[in-house]
């Protein structure tokens, strides 16, 4: 079956920008995550070929190596999704991880040591969350190292094991894969350039089992919806003698029903009866931090007006600086009023003047005028 285009999966056009492309890897993420859809394979299918196709698509150079030669640029286990992925953002980075290990370990940052496969999750946190800090208790499915032979695939506990018939000792093989000649982890040996001589009965040789594990992920004050939290060896076991792979946890934040969030600065909208906006008045306002803020509202308020709380904002990461809080007015016109309530808006409106609505009376001034040019024509 042939396989779907990066852009299909995410349901964008291909000059999609870089804010559509998260938008809607983040709603189809949330849609089918494992954690939502337990037990659902074909869901967790679903999540890895949307993680996927965003792995690739969010890095220009990557997409623009994908929009030139399609998925062949990429074949081999070269596209990021499941366990594994592309980091760094440089086109070296790319090659480095094309022609180095993708069957069950990555090269490591220069050294070219093999590592366990990476694990990608994402959890949901408040906006007040978000503003704090939290440790989060998540579960991940991942690779351990078996408890039965101790790790070492084999029956007898011990590490024996013969060189691989597969790749003569080497741990890689080559291959053609669309125009480039890869070089690439055995699929035999795992990249070992051996295999075991009595593989284990509980992991076949593996020297790992699936399981699910539980840990608990700071999430750091200021974290901004999209963030990902690299945990370093906490990815899937790579077997006897080799370090584990990392674990991201990409961080998405939920709408507040009161506050609104801009980079380091928060937005609050305070609907106001329209008798405070005329007269004036001080009003006390919730923030972010759960405490409250008197604000004064100066007489003649409009609508869409803003006062500004200094250092009510969001911390900002790796820094001593807060942003702001701002207010904003929505005046709302009074409704189910009382006869004397009438009676007195009535009163009012009689003694009404262009001082009292000068916008109102600018626009009446207009149309005036339109209607008069359009008679004399």
């Amino acid at each position: 079956m042939a396989k779907q285009d990066f852009y299909t999966t995410l349901g964008v056009a291909k000059d999609a920008s870089a804010d559509d492309l998260k938008k809607a890897y983040r709603k189809l993420a949330m849609q089918y995550h494992p954690d939502r859809n337990p037990g659902d394979a074909s869901a967790e299918a679903k999540f890895k070929e949307v993680s996927e196709a965003y792995d690739i698509l969010k890095d220009d150079q990557k997409r623009g190596a994908y929009d030139r030669y399609g998925h062949a640029a990429f074949e081999g286990g070269m596209g990021g999704g499941g366990a594994g992925g592309f980091e760094g953002g440089g086109l070296g980075d790319i090659f480095d991880q094309m022609f180095g290990d993708f069957m069950g370990g990555r090269r490591g940052g220069g050294g070219g040591q093999r590592t366990g496969g990476d694990i990608r999750t994402q959890v949901e946190i408040e906006l007040t969350d978000a503003f704090a800090g939290v440790k989060m208790p998540i579960r991940v499915p991942t690779r351990v190292a078996c408890e039965a032979c101790n790790g070492t695939g084999s029956e007898s506990k011990e590490r024996s094991n013969d060189t691989c018939g597969t790749c003569g000792g080497a741990g890689k093989v080559r291959a053609q894969q669309g125009f480039f000649l890869v070089e690439r982890t055995c699929p035999t040996c795992g990249g070992k350039g051996r295999v075991v001589r009595n593989p284990c009965r509980i992991c076949k040789g593996a020297a790992t089992v699936q399981r699910d594990r539980s840990l608990q992920v700071a999430i750091p004050a200021g974290v901004e919806d999209g963030t990902r939290i690299r945990l370093p060896g906490e990815g899937e076991s790579g077997g006897a003698g080799v370090p584990p792979g990392d674990l991201y946890v990409h961080v998405a934040v939920r709408q507040h029903p009161i506050f609104q969030r801009d980079a380091a600065n928060v937005f609050c909208v305070v609907p106001m009866p329209m008798s405070q906006a005329a007269l004036g008045a001080e009003i006390e306002v919730p923030t972010i931090d759960a405490t409250r803020a008197k604000v004064k509202i100066p007489a003649g308020t409009q609508t869409g007006e803003q006062f500004r709380l200094r250092g009510k904002g969001f911390s900002v990461l790796r820094s001593a600086q807060r942003g702001d809080m701002y207010i904003q007015v929505k005046v709302e016109t009074a409704r189910d009023l009382t006869r004397k309530q009438r009676e007195l808006l009535e009163q009012f409106e009689a003694e009404a003047n262009v001082k009292s609505s000068p916008e109102a009376e600018g626009f009446l001034a207009k149309v005036k005028a339109f209607f008069d040019k359009a008679k004399s024509a």
